[in-house]
Protein backbone atom coordinates (compact mmCIF):
# COMPACT_ATOMS: atom_id res chain seq x y z
CA UNK A 1 0.00 0.00 0.00
CA UNK A 2 2.88 2.32 0.81
CA UNK A 3 4.33 1.78 -2.63
CA UNK A 4 0.96 2.63 -4.19
CA UNK A 5 0.71 5.90 -2.22
CA UNK A 6 4.23 6.83 -3.19
CA UNK A 7 3.49 6.23 -6.84
CA UNK A 8 0.28 8.30 -6.64
CA UNK A 9 2.09 11.26 -5.04
CA UNK A 10 4.83 11.05 -7.59
CA UNK A 11 2.36 11.00 -10.49
CA UNK A 12 0.46 13.97 -9.10
CA UNK A 13 3.69 15.88 -8.59
CA UNK A 14 4.69 15.19 -12.17
CA UNK A 15 1.34 16.42 -13.50
CA UNK A 16 1.50 19.60 -11.42
CA UNK A 17 5.06 20.25 -12.52
CA UNK A 18 4.15 19.77 -16.17
CA UNK A 19 1.20 22.17 -15.91
CA UNK A 20 3.38 24.80 -14.27
CA UNK A 21 6.03 24.45 -16.97
CA UNK A 22 3.42 24.84 -19.69
CA UNK A 23 2.21 28.09 -18.14
CA UNK A 24 5.66 29.71 -18.05
CA UNK A 25 5.89 30.57 -21.79
CA UNK A 26 2.57 32.39 -21.56
CA UNK A 27 3.81 34.77 -18.88
CA UNK A 28 6.03 36.91 -21.15
CA UNK A 29 3.16 37.30 -23.64
CA UNK A 30 0.84 38.48 -20.86
CA UNK A 31 3.48 40.89 -19.56
CA UNK A 32 4.07 42.22 -23.05
CA UNK A 33 0.35 42.78 -23.61
CA UNK A 34 0.13 44.67 -20.32
CA UNK A 35 3.19 46.75 -21.20
CA UNK A 36 1.86 47.75 -24.62
CA UNK A 37 -1.66 48.53 -23.43
CA UNK A 38 -2.38 52.25 -23.55
CA UNK A 39 -1.81 53.66 -20.03
CA UNK A 40 -4.38 55.95 -18.49
CA UNK A 41 -4.01 59.50 -19.78
CA UNK A 42 -2.27 58.52 -23.03
CA UNK A 43 -5.17 59.61 -25.25
CA UNK A 44 -5.35 63.03 -26.88
CA UNK A 45 -7.94 64.87 -28.90
CA UNK A 46 -6.85 66.12 -32.30
CA UNK A 47 -8.72 68.00 -34.99
CA UNK A 48 -7.65 68.32 -38.60
CA UNK A 49 -9.14 68.58 -42.05
CA UNK A 50 -8.72 65.70 -44.48
CA UNK A 51 -9.68 66.20 -48.11
CA UNK A 52 -11.78 69.21 -47.18
CA UNK A 53 -13.69 67.48 -44.36
CA UNK A 54 -13.13 68.33 -40.70
CA UNK A 55 -12.45 65.47 -38.30
CA UNK A 56 -12.24 65.35 -34.51
CA UNK A 57 -10.56 62.26 -33.12
CA UNK A 58 -9.43 60.95 -29.76
CA UNK A 59 -6.33 58.86 -30.35
CA UNK A 60 -3.56 57.08 -28.54
CA UNK A 61 -0.63 59.50 -28.56
CA UNK A 62 1.44 56.88 -30.39
CA UNK A 63 -0.93 56.65 -33.37
CA UNK A 64 0.76 57.62 -36.61
CA UNK A 65 -0.97 59.84 -39.12
CA UNK A 66 -1.04 56.87 -41.51
CA UNK A 67 -2.88 54.68 -39.00
CA UNK A 68 -5.28 57.51 -38.16
CA UNK A 69 -6.15 57.86 -41.84
CA UNK A 70 -6.46 54.14 -42.53
CA UNK A 71 -7.83 52.70 -39.31
CA UNK A 72 -9.89 55.57 -37.92
CA UNK A 73 -11.03 57.48 -41.00
CA UNK A 74 -11.02 54.43 -43.32
CA UNK A 75 -9.10 56.27 -46.04
CA UNK A 76 -7.13 53.26 -47.22
CA UNK A 77 -5.63 54.81 -50.35
CA UNK A 78 -2.42 55.62 -48.49
CA UNK A 79 -0.56 52.34 -48.07
CA UNK A 80 1.61 50.94 -45.31
CA UNK A 81 4.67 49.59 -47.08
CA UNK A 82 7.91 49.58 -45.10
CA UNK A 83 6.55 51.54 -42.11
CA UNK A 84 10.04 53.12 -41.87
CA UNK A 85 9.68 56.08 -44.26
CA UNK A 86 11.79 54.40 -46.93
CA UNK A 87 9.31 53.39 -49.65
CA UNK A 88 6.95 56.38 -49.99
CA UNK A 89 3.77 54.30 -50.26
CA UNK A 90 2.26 56.30 -47.40
CA UNK A 91 2.94 59.75 -48.91
CA UNK A 92 0.25 62.38 -48.28
CA UNK A 93 0.30 66.15 -48.45
CA UNK A 94 0.06 68.34 -45.35
CA UNK A 95 -0.39 72.01 -46.04
CA UNK A 96 0.61 71.32 -49.63
CA UNK A 97 3.90 69.65 -48.67
CA UNK A 98 4.44 65.92 -49.02
CA UNK A 99 5.36 63.82 -45.99
CA UNK A 100 5.71 60.16 -45.10
CA UNK A 101 2.64 59.69 -42.94
CA UNK A 102 4.06 56.55 -41.31
CA UNK A 103 6.74 58.68 -39.61
CA UNK A 104 4.45 61.42 -38.31
CA UNK A 105 2.25 61.20 -35.23
CA UNK A 106 -1.38 62.17 -35.75
CA UNK A 107 -1.36 64.45 -32.68
CA UNK A 108 1.30 66.60 -34.38
CA UNK A 109 -1.21 67.72 -37.00
CA UNK A 110 -3.67 69.73 -34.96
CA UNK A 111 -5.42 72.16 -37.32
CA UNK A 112 -3.59 70.93 -40.43
CA UNK A 113 -4.99 70.56 -43.93
CA UNK A 114 -4.26 67.04 -45.15
CA UNK A 115 -4.75 65.70 -48.66
CA UNK A 116 -4.68 62.00 -49.51
CA UNK A 117 -5.04 60.38 -52.92
CA UNK A 118 -8.80 60.20 -52.33
CA UNK A 119 -8.87 63.99 -52.13
CA UNK A 120 -7.11 64.46 -55.46
CA UNK A 121 -9.78 62.80 -57.57
CA UNK A 122 -12.31 60.03 -57.92
CA UNK A 123 -12.89 57.47 -60.72
CA UNK A 124 -15.49 59.72 -62.34
CA UNK A 125 -13.35 62.87 -62.08
CA UNK A 126 -9.67 61.98 -62.10
CA UNK A 127 -6.98 64.45 -61.17
CA UNK A 128 -4.76 65.21 -64.20
CA UNK A 129 -1.91 63.28 -62.57
CA UNK A 130 -4.13 60.26 -61.97
CA UNK A 131 -5.30 60.36 -65.58
CA UNK A 132 -1.69 60.61 -66.78
CA UNK A 133 -0.68 57.58 -64.71
CA UNK A 134 -3.49 55.61 -66.35
CA UNK A 135 -2.56 56.83 -69.83
CA UNK A 136 1.15 56.05 -69.46
CA UNK A 137 0.65 52.84 -67.45
CA UNK A 138 2.57 54.29 -64.53
CA UNK A 139 1.78 51.34 -62.30
CA UNK A 140 1.63 47.56 -62.31
CA UNK A 141 0.49 46.11 -58.99
CA UNK A 142 -0.70 49.59 -57.96
CA UNK A 143 0.34 49.31 -54.31
CA UNK A 144 2.76 52.24 -54.43
CA UNK A 145 0.64 54.27 -56.85
CA UNK A 146 -1.28 56.44 -54.32
CA UNK A 147 1.99 57.59 -52.78
CA UNK A 148 3.58 58.03 -56.20
CA UNK A 149 0.69 60.24 -57.35
CA UNK A 150 0.64 62.39 -54.19
CA UNK A 151 4.39 62.82 -54.44
CA UNK A 152 4.16 63.65 -58.17
CA UNK A 153 1.65 66.44 -57.53
CA UNK A 154 3.85 67.84 -54.77
CA UNK A 155 6.97 67.62 -56.95
CA UNK A 156 5.47 69.89 -59.60
CA UNK A 157 4.42 72.34 -56.89
CA UNK A 158 7.98 72.31 -55.51
CA UNK A 159 9.44 73.06 -58.94
CA UNK A 160 6.88 75.79 -59.53
CA UNK A 161 7.83 77.35 -56.19
CA UNK A 162 11.49 77.39 -57.25
CA UNK A 163 12.70 74.84 -54.70
CA UNK A 164 16.01 73.32 -55.89
CA UNK A 165 16.94 69.65 -55.64
CA UNK A 166 20.23 67.82 -55.33
CA UNK A 167 20.66 67.78 -59.12
CA UNK A 168 19.71 71.42 -59.73
CA UNK A 169 22.70 72.95 -61.54
CA UNK A 170 22.06 76.54 -60.45
CA UNK A 171 20.55 77.14 -57.03
CA UNK A 172 19.75 80.73 -57.96
CA UNK A 173 17.86 79.83 -61.14
CA UNK A 174 14.38 78.42 -61.48
CA UNK A 175 14.48 74.59 -61.58
CA UNK A 176 13.90 73.09 -65.00
CA UNK A 177 11.52 70.17 -65.49
CA UNK A 178 13.77 67.45 -66.82
CA UNK A 179 13.74 63.67 -66.49
CA UNK A 180 16.80 63.91 -64.25
CA UNK A 181 15.11 66.48 -62.01
CA UNK A 182 11.93 64.40 -61.77
CA UNK A 183 13.81 61.18 -61.01
CA UNK A 184 15.79 62.87 -58.24
CA UNK A 185 12.72 64.38 -56.61
CA UNK A 186 10.77 61.11 -56.88
CA UNK A 187 13.63 58.98 -55.55
CA UNK A 188 11.91 58.57 -52.19
CA UNK A 189 9.03 56.69 -53.81
CA UNK A 190 9.92 53.10 -54.62
CA UNK A 191 8.12 51.09 -57.32
CA UNK A 192 8.99 47.44 -56.86
CA UNK A 193 7.37 46.67 -60.22
CA UNK A 194 9.82 49.00 -61.97
CA UNK A 195 7.39 51.37 -63.73
CA UNK A 196 9.76 54.31 -63.26
CA UNK A 197 10.08 55.36 -66.90
CA UNK A 198 6.29 55.43 -67.29
CA UNK A 199 5.94 57.46 -64.11
CA UNK A 200 8.42 60.02 -65.44
CA UNK A 201 6.42 60.20 -68.69
CA UNK A 202 3.20 60.81 -66.75
CA UNK A 203 4.70 63.58 -64.64
CA UNK A 204 6.31 65.19 -67.68
CA UNK A 205 3.00 65.30 -69.54
CA UNK A 206 1.21 66.99 -66.64
CA UNK A 207 4.09 69.44 -66.22
CA UNK A 208 3.92 70.38 -69.91
CA UNK A 209 0.18 71.00 -69.64
CA UNK A 210 0.70 73.28 -66.65
CA UNK A 211 3.50 75.24 -68.34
Amino acid sequence: MQKSDAFELSRRGLMLGTAASAAVPALPAVAQAQATAAPVGSLSKVSFTVNGEAHNLELDNRTTLLDALREHLHLTGSKKGCDHGQCGACTVMVGGRRINSCLSLAVMHQGDEITTVEGLGQPDRLHPMQAAFVKHDGYQCGYCTPGQICSSVAVLDEIKAGMPSHVSADLNAAPRITAEEIRERMSGNICRCGAYSNIVDAITEVAERQA
